[in-house]
């Protein structure tokens, strides 16, 4: 319901109101309300009837069933929510609409949930034509804008592109972990326990190290594997840089970490 709501908001508030059709049912909600006058809800309500019909003929009671709450709640959602422009800046508008959506959208796939509409036609795609769900939904929500360049013109056409490319982009981010940090690799052909030693005393954060051979001259050396902190990182680069100046150092970003002073843990 939380997820539904999110959706909503971010539709009545954000991006109907700048007329942005961005994909989906709602915005075929917000293209026929432009075009016949007829409240986004009720086009969303029908839509996703029809999608649900669908459904059940096409891909059995188990998607329908899982699909059957979001499909009423998002029209009803739509309803309730009242649809005014909090700003009239349209390019704040799409952004932030497009992030709230997309914070909805990943709700909704963390409980393998869905508010039905254009889900529906790429599954069935998949079943019988072997397309991927994702090409399905690309096309589906591509046709959508394309009709948004003929009802509302060319700038909220490249708005629409401009949304859905956001809404992928914080989707994905959300999906692959928030809890982001760096990971070091260091090796110092000299200094290796010096490294270790003071990094335990300026940084203490816990540390591996492996036994490597060096490719080109065969000879064994130990490396440094440690994750900190982004606020931390700078402190790391610095105590390296002191102690070994042309250490070899790689760091990449890691997307979830969990346990060992990164996640809290409840005393027992």
């Amino acid at each position: 319901m939380l997820a539904i709501l999110i959706l909503a908001v971010s539709v009545n508030m954000f991006l109907g109101p700048h007329h942005i059709a961005a994909g989906g049912v709602s915005g075929i909600g917000i293209l026929a309300e432009s075009l016949f006058g007829i409240n986004r809800a009720w086009v969303v309500l029908g839509l996703n009837v029809v999608m649900l019909i669908l459904a059940a003929i096409f891909l059995g009671k188990k998607v329908f069933y899982k699909t059957l709450i979001g499909s009423i709640l998002f029209p009803l959602s739509l309803r309730v929510v009242p649809q005014i422009m909090l700003t009239e800046d349209r390019l704040l508008s799409v952004i932030m609409g497009s992030v709230i959506f997309a914070s909805g959208v990943a709700i909704l796939y963390s409980i393998q949930a869905s508010s039905g509409g254009t889900t529906i036609p790429p599954l069935i795609f998949q079943k019988y034509f072997n397309i991927n769900t994702s090409v399905g939904l690309f096309f589906t929500d591509m046709v959508i804008v394309f009709m948004s360049l003929y009802v509302f013109g060319i700038e909220e056409f490249l708005f629409a592109i401009l949304s859905i490319g956001l809404t992928s982009i914080v989707m994905t981010y959300i999906e692959t972990g928030l809890k982001r940090r760096k990971a070091i690799m260091i090796l110092s052909i000299n200094h290796s326990e010096a490294i270790r030693v003071k990094l335990l005393d300026e940084v203490n954060r816990g540390m591996t190290l492996f036994d490597v051979r060096g490719g080109k001259d065969g000879i064994e050396r130990d490396m440094i594997m440690t994750v900190v902190s982004n606020q931390e990182y700078p402190k790391v680069r610095e105590v390296i840089e002191a102690v070994d100046p042309t250490c070899f150092m790689i760091t990449y970003e890691v997307s979830e970490v969990h346990g060992l002073g990164f996640t809290y843990q409840p005393i027992q």
